[in-house]
């Protein structure tokens, strides 16, 4: 007689478990790290090979520095709201760690872009700063970083504070767009997009090929950071709980 089994809860959702995400993380972030590397060297490889542009000449070579962190300045946000949901929608046990551990990197990435941005800005515009809409939006957007960051880390509790955090970090995911789509809206010193288009991207393949390889780099890299700084929350507060635990019993 053929007996019915559980299905299997085994998958993408098991590594909601903080144990078995540790497991999964201390696997991967090796191998991600490798991975990471490569790319980058191949990506350097690349960048040091590329032409001089005919009008930018070698300053050109901030774009593969600049146009990346600007990129993942975008997409760690978003894997921030995407966090945020899962915290407010699901509670999902490690939604609240990926939030709390992508703010400082997002930080991080957001300031490279606005520095590269301001050095690259001065021998082609003239200027090392200007209040365009482009500019503007992602000074915003690293404030938005730092006020999360120090939100994080008003409360003693990381519980209480997930509700409150995931509800502002969803708040200020209208600056994505508007980052997105500020060349578009408004007259700045920017260009369109020259990558991201629905045909084909405008830009020349002796830049295109060697910025796209950066961006995979530099997106490896965001993950791999990204699994160590949740391995390290998940261990803080497993210490946490041991020190408050003994401190009760000590009572």
């Amino acid at each position: 007689m053929a007996t019915q089994t559980k299905p299997s809860t085994e998958g993408f959702w098991s590594f909601a478990n903080p144990s078995k995400f540790m497991g999964f993380a201390n696997r991967t972030i090796p191998a991600l790290a490798i991975t990471t590397l490569i790319a980058l060297a191949a990506g350097m490889f690349m960048v040091l090979n590329a032409p001089e542009d005919y009008q930018q000449g070698s300053s050109v070579l901030i774009m593969f520095v600049h146009v990346p962190a600007a990129w993942l300045s975008m997409m760690i946000y978003t894997v921030m709201a995407c966090s945020a949901v899962g915290t407010i929608v699901w509670r999902h046990p490690l939604a609240d760690v990926s939030l709390r551990a992508a703010a400082p990197l997002g930080a991080v990435f957001t300031f490279l872009a606005l520095v590269t941005g301001s050095l690259w800005g001065k021998p082609m515009w003239g200027t090392w700063w200007e209040w365009d809409a482009r500019m503007t939006s992602v000074l915003i957007l690293l404030i938005i970083y730092l006020g999360l960051i120090a939100l994080s880390r008003a409360f003693e509790e990381p519980a209480e504070g997930a509700q409150p955090l995931a509800i502002m970090t969803l708040t200020g995911f209208i600056i994505v767009p508007v980052i997105k789509f500020s060349v578009n809206w408004w007259n700045t010193l920017h260009q369109p997009a020259s990558v991201m288009r629905f045909d084909r991207p405008a830009m020349d393949a002796a830049f295109l090929y060697p910025l796209l390889v950066m961006a995979i780099g530099y997106s490896l890299l965001f993950f791999t950071l990204h699994f160590m700084s949740m391995r390290n929350e998940i261990l803080g507060r497993r210490i946490r709980t041991m020190k408050i635990a003994n401190a009760q019993e000590g009572r």
